[in-house]
């Protein structure tokens, strides 16, 4: 599928009815005229008003009486202004307050004497050009000049403070600044003293209700510079209620530490997220879309980008979810055996990745670093993690505080993460992307607690709007982590999905960007298998390849001194030629008539199982009686140079010692065996 660069703005199905430019000018224009022609319209009409009441009232006999009727009505109106006025500041109240309590005290001196008199008259005039100026002069500060969003007064000001009056939040005052098409973005200033943007906050759902607003327009966020305000966003939920088709790879050749883009936030920009440096959690129920909608659109932007391999596993669905992108992966596992094999493969990688980065002087993982950036993309991980065994889990979790600052991250996807499907550990320091979910019990597992401090509600969704969620992670900003977004489709038929047209965009796309034409660090191509089965070239100095000292993980070492002993334990001469150097693809040619080149050390002294039982102990008793009460495999060294045994028979022996009691324990942190007492064991054990 040929990538496009068309903006997600235009792929919206939003209806709009253009007006024509001079139309909207000449609207516009009128509007203008008229807000500041009607303070002097009112004037002349109030004018017109107290001398027609002083010819209808007055008469010497009882005009103190309606003079008094018409003061009483004058204190009535001028209390209720006072106490319907929008304006929340306190010049605004005050002036509205006061041009009633004036102009209705004008009118009552009128009353008694008559609009001829030559002071009235003249303070009438003077008093009402005063008085409709201090009205435009205030109209035009509203407007906030001629050429910005909004004619009669600021939208988000009458939006928001109509809403928030009958929320019961009287004492808040709200002010736009920016206005586009799809949303209206303002500060609102909250009554210092009594209110936060987390009483706000409380209040979003009242406030809409008020407006009145589809629930969900307003999003709501705190002001990192004054606890009395909040900012506020004001869009269109509606917008997103059908597919929004994938429009190509937003930056295919950059780095990974770019942005990469999702689909489209509910005011209809672009979602741009920096997924470096951190851990994801990508959590809806089935349906919800979080498989197509979450991880086809977030790989598809990875696979685009020079710098970063993608590891992924699912052990669940196989190949149907996942198994479109294969060529575009740099290794994809759906058995048991082969997800355990890459995770330890990926952690047995890390130490060598972070001594290169401290060798360049980094802490963690930058763009130009020199090393290929992970992704790790473990599908349906409730499954994964259950297949692996105790030990396992203990060196997943290790792994997934380590891989970060050696430039790697890890998302999790699952349906539900409670405690019995997510390590708690774990899910403390993922990121969170919550699509469509059951209950709100369900969504208090999805979401950050600031999303759920912030009223996002991904349980109004449930699976009937795939791709809806909300997305809480760093380089995501404070007022859009509970702010609805539209993950991309990528096969529609009309307003639904259509499988097969998604599969083969898909895989045209993963074509378009496969694993094996990129350049990947040794410590990628090591662990990487294509598509093919083949590995990739590396392309950084070899000494990133080189293998962890066994010693620093007995359990690891394990596996590995099985193979790797073979040759240690009987090979006794010098490598006859060191410059010669192997790769994993060349050819092995036949070796010359004569001599060989290799020659072998005669057989070890040959031992009983209950021989090499008493030299270990025996062992263990120098050692102890030398004064040490701790040891690591190293210690054991004179065992396999003396003995036919290997350094992986005596890790075994050490673990069942362990087991049986007769040593004290490990230590992980120091990587050493204790031994509080002097280690006894019986006959039989040995």
């Amino acid at each position: 599928m040929p990538a496009r660069t068309t903006s997600g703005r235009e792929l919206a199905t939003t209806a709009t009815i253009e007006e024509s430019s001079m139309a909207k000018v000449a609207a516009k224009g009128v509007s203008k005229l008229l807000t500041l022609a009607t303070p002097w319209v009112v004037g002349l009409f109030g004018f017109g008003l107290a001398a027609a009441l002083h010819f209808i009232l007055y008469s010497p006999e009882s005009i103190g009486a309606w003079s008094s009727v018409v003061t009483v009505c004058v204190i009535v109106l001028t209390g209720v202004t006072y106490g319907t006025s929008h304006a929340r500041g306190p010049w605004g109240k005050t002036h509205t307050t006061v041009s009633t309590f004036l102009a209705g005290a004008w009118t009552v001196a009128v009353v008694n004497l008559g609009p001829g008199h030559p002071v009235l008259w003249r303070l009438g005039v003077l008093g009402g050009i005063t008085m409709a100026l201090s009205w435009n002069i205030r109209s035009v500060i509203r407007l906030k000049g001629w050429d910005e969003p909004g004619t009669m007064a600021d939208p988000l000001s009458v939006l928001f403070g109509q809403g928030a009056t009958r929320a019961g939040m009287k004492e808040v005052e709200a002010r736009t600044t920016k206005a586009t098409a799809h949303k209206v973005q303002g500060e609102v200033q909250l009554e210092q003293g009594r209110h936060t943007a987390d009483d706000l906050q409380k209040k979003v759902a009242y406030i809409e209700s008020g407006i009145p607003l589809p629930p969900g327009s307003i999003t709501t966020a705190i002001d990192p510079d004054d606890a009395s305000k909040a900012k506020v966003t004001i869009s269109d939920p509606r917008v997103m209620k059908h597919p929004i088709i994938w429009p190509g790879p937003s930056r295919p050749g950059l780095s990974i530490a770019d942005p990469i883009r999702l689909g489209l936030w509910q005011d209809l920009d672009e979602i741009e997220y920096v997924i470096v440096g951190h851990h994801l959690q990508m959590m809806g129920q089935t349906g919800s879309g979080k498989s197509i909608g979450g991880a086809w659109n977030f790989l598809a932007e990875v696979v685009t980008r020079y710098d970063v391999a993608v590891f992924a596993a699912d052990i669940t669905k196989g190949d149907q979810t996942l198994g479109p992108l294969r060529e575009a992966l740099h290794r994809f596992e759906t058995g048991k055996a082969g997800v355990k094999a890459m995770l330890a493969d990926l952690q047995a990688q890390i130490k060598p990745r972070t001594n290169y980065l401290a060798s360049k002087n980094l802490q963690k993982w930058v763009k130009g670093c020199g090393l290929t950036y992970w992704i790790v993309w473990l599908e349906e991980f409730p499954d994964i993690f259950d297949a692996l065994s105790d030990a396992e889990q203990d060196k997943f979790l290790s792994m997934l505080k380590a891989i970060r600052s050696a430039g790697g991250t890890i998302v999790m996807s699952l349906q539900r993460s409670d405690y019995s499907q997510m390590p708690t550990l774990a899910r403390g320091q993922l990121a969170k992307m919550c699509f469509g979910v059951d209950s709100p019990a369900d969504a208090s597992f999805g979401l950050s607690e600031r999303q759920q401090d912030a009223g996002a509600r991904p349980e109004l969704w449930t699976n009937t709007q795939p791709g809806m969620a909300f997305l809480d992670a760093p380089s995501i900003p404070e007022e859009r982590i509970a702010m609805p977004l539209r993950t991309f489709a990528w096969g529609v038929k009309g307003n639904t999905f259509d499988d097969e047209a998604a599969n083969a965009a898909m895989r045209a796309h993963a074509a378009q960007w496969p694993a094996a034409a990129k350049q990947v660090d040794p410590t990628t191509a090591h662990l990487s298998v294509l598509a093919d089965g083949s590995h990739p070239r590396a392309t950084l100095p070899a000494h990133l390849e080189r293998p962890l000292d066994p010693d620093s993980d007995p359990e690891q070492a394990e596996d590995d001194e099985e193979v790797r002993n073979v040759a240690a334990e009987y090979l006794a001469t010098d490598d006859p030629d060191p410059d010669i150097i192997g790769d994993l693809d060349d050819e092995i040619p036949d070796l010359p008539d004569g001599e060989p080149p290799l020659t072998f050390a005669p057989p070890e002294h040959s031992m009983t199982p209950q021989q090499r039982g008493e030299a270990l102990m025996g062992r263990l008793h120098e050692l102890w009686d030398d004064g040490a009460r701790d040891f690591s495999t190293g210690d054991l060294k004179p065992l396999w140079e003396s003995t036919d045994m290997s350094r992986s028979w005596c890790q075994k022996q050490l673990k069942k010692l362990l087991a049986a009691g007769v040593l004290g324990g490990y230590d992980d942190e120091a990587q050493r065996y204790l031994m509080p007492d002097r280690p006894e064991i019986g006959q039989e054990a040995a």
